[in-house]
């Protein structure tokens, strides 16, 4: 078994800290890190639904969207002001559809969420920690709506988390940071429900094919790190 940073073992996360009510202005907010990946993550709420929504659909919407800040890296990236790429974009609605999973969208009424992920420091599992923190901000925003009796009850259905897995030199490794990352042979990211319900499965092999057996393992992997993250919500 290849050693990993801080002797971390196969099957363990990295440390995560979550810092709730982070800003002052937004709804609900959360600095949220997996080791040295570092995201602010806002939920914001409007009365309203996007235009493309029919009229008499009853359902409210929840969106998301996504940044690594010109310093979260290595090297500056920059700012996507007028066109986002095709990653941002991915990662964009990955992070929406998760979070619409599990939420009763009719008892959110005619209103829309939308999660701002703003990476400060990237290393590896920013979409996963996105998606930690977006959940953590939209419940603490949805609970003071509770409080101000905007809402009569609370949409979320169930809490949720997202993890990566992958294969590096035949060995399954959980919670990728960056520098393995760059060397998976297979690459996960996994969204799922407390109750153990898959919202996403996205699993690539970057080099040779693997076996189902390989999949099977990394499944059960990411379902009790995933049950142990919510446990830190």
């Amino acid at each position: 078994m290849s050693e990993r940073f801080n002797n971390r073992k196969n099957n363990e996360l990295r440390a995560i800290k979550i810092n709730k009510n982070y800003t002052n202005h937004a709804l609900g907010s959360v600095l949220i890190e997996f080791g040295d990946t570092k995201v602010i993550v806002t939920a914001s709420v409007e009365e309203g639904k996007p235009r493309w929504m029919e009229k008499d659909d009853e359902r409210g919407w929840v969106t998301a969207e996504y940044s690594l800040l010109p310093a979260s890296t290595h090297t500056r990236c920059q700012r996507e002001r007028t066109k986002i790429s095709g990653r941002t974009q991915e990662i964009q609605r990955l992070i929406g559809r998760s979070l619409r999973s599990c939420v009763d969208l009719v008892k959110l009424g005619d209103r829309t969420v939308t999660i701002d992920a703003d990476v400060i420091q990237a290393d590896g599992g920013t979409r996963c920690a996105s998606i930690c923190g977006g959940f953590i901000a939209m419940s603490i925003a949805f609970n003071k709506l509770i409080e101000q009796g905007v809402l009569t009850e609370n949409p979320i259905i169930e809490p949720i988390a997202a993890v990566s897995v992958g294969i590096i030199d035949s060995e399954i490794k959980l919670d990728l940071d960056y520098q393995e990352d760059s060397h998976a042979q297979v690459d996960s990211n996994i969204v799922m429900t407390k109750s153990g319900k898959i919202i996403e499965f996205q699993t690539t092999a970057e080099g040779a094919p693997f076996e189902k057996s390989q999949l099977d393992e990394i499944y059960n992997l990411a379902n009790d790190a995933i049950q142990e993250i919510i446990n830190l919500y």
